[in-house]
């Protein structure tokens, strides 16, 4: 019995919607024909594609990794089909592309929405024929690579503009393997947040990792996670070296490196000055209570837009409980204020 990859480990979860997705690719694994794995950034994708070769018979072979975003298209070209000495300025000699170089094992290419429309060509070509062409070269090269493409783009809606070629579509998406985002996979943030905290301790010399506070948990399970798991990983890992700490619990979550407690100071520093000489103007107009309304006002709907009404977010930045924010939220009707956001958000 073969051991597991590195990547292999580090697929975490237990969620039905999680659960699915690794039945897929086990199955997928087995059959020799290409793959699509799509999902938002940091579900996971290059993991999967990882899964998928060394579940694959192609396991002892080259597994090579290549983001098409990364490169130009003439440097795209050359990394994967190689080129000829004298090829273009700087050729001085033959270069071995990523598809000889994967020869027998699997290549994966992320970001494949971003390849041109001529590498897209070249790339059916070898899924077809297995066949190309070093950029340069005159004869023909064979390989046996099996490709797994990977995207956080909605390829079938590019196919229908034209921005990317139906056929090659066609080809790749024998099956698409596509990952639920971190939101809807229940108990699995935390069950991977503890994963990640456990690494960092053991990474700063840590005994043990003390685990997490209440808060911490609520943080973890209430945050949307756009990011998802690359996201949580670096959000973890920067709050326990904050913490600075092995044996109390980690008391909170940093969700935002910038954000300081000088942050808001530095930001509405300019404003407050501004505001200040115009409360006192209104308090000649107004009394005490409205100027102070008009305030509570002001404040609430400057941090919950800055958080896009996340209202638990909006409540920790405002160092107020989750009911106290509601409560001005129904004081002031605040949620006419949020659907008018959304309405204009969708009309942008």
């Amino acid at each position: 019995m073969r051991a597991q990859s590195p990547e292999e480990t580090t697929l975490l979860g237990e969620s039905k919607a999680f659960s699915i997705v690794l039945e897929q690719s086990s199955s997928l694994a087995r059959l020799d024909r290409p793959v699509l794995v799509t999902g938002e950034r940091g579900t996971g994708k290059e993991l999967i594609g990882s899964r998928l070769h060394y579940l694959s018979d192609r396991w002892e072979q080259p597994f090579l990794k290549l983001n098409c975003a990364a490169l130009s298209e003439q440097l795209l070209e050359s990394e994967l089909f190689g080129h000829e000495a004298g090829a273009f300025t700087d050729a001085r000699r033959q270069h071995q592309g990523l598809f000889e170089r994967a020869d027998g094992g699997s290549l994966l290419l992320d970001e494949i929405g971003n390849a041109s429309s001529r590498v897209q060509e070249q790339i059916l070509r070898v899924i077809e024929y297995g066949q190309f062409t070093r950029v340069g070269g005159t004869g023909t090269q064979h390989v046996d690579v099996r490709i797994i493409a990977s995207t956080n783009e909605n390829l079938p809606a590019l196919a229908r503009t034209g921005s990317f070629r139906s056929d090659l579509l066609d080809r790749l998406a024998f099956d698409v393997i596509t990952l639920p985002p971190l939101r809807v996979r229940g108990d699995d943030a935390l069950l991977i947040a503890e994963h990640f905290a456990q690494q960092m301790a053991s990474e700063l010399g840590y005994p043990l990792f003390p685990g997490f506070s209440d808060r911490c948990i609520e943080q973890i399970a209430q945050h949307d996670w756009p990011g998802n798991v690359r996201e949580l990983k670096n959000a973890i890992e920067r709050s326990v070296y904050r913490h600075g700490e092995h044996s109390s619990p980690l008391e909170a979550i940093c969700l935002d490196p910038f954000q300081t407690q000088w942050s808001d100071i530095n930001e509405s520093q300019t404003g407050n000055d501004v505001t200040l000489a115009a409360s006192r103007g209104r308090l000649r107009l107004e009394g005490f209570k409205e100027v102070v309304q008009r305030f509570e006002i002001d404040t609430l709907m400057t941090a919950l837009k800055r958080r896009d009404f996340n209202q638990s977010q909006t409540a920790r930045d405002l160092r107020l409980s989750y009911d106290q924010l509601r409560g001005y939220v129904r004081k002031y009707q605040l949620l006419e204020a949020e659907q008018t956001h959304s309405e204009t958000r969708v009309v942008c």
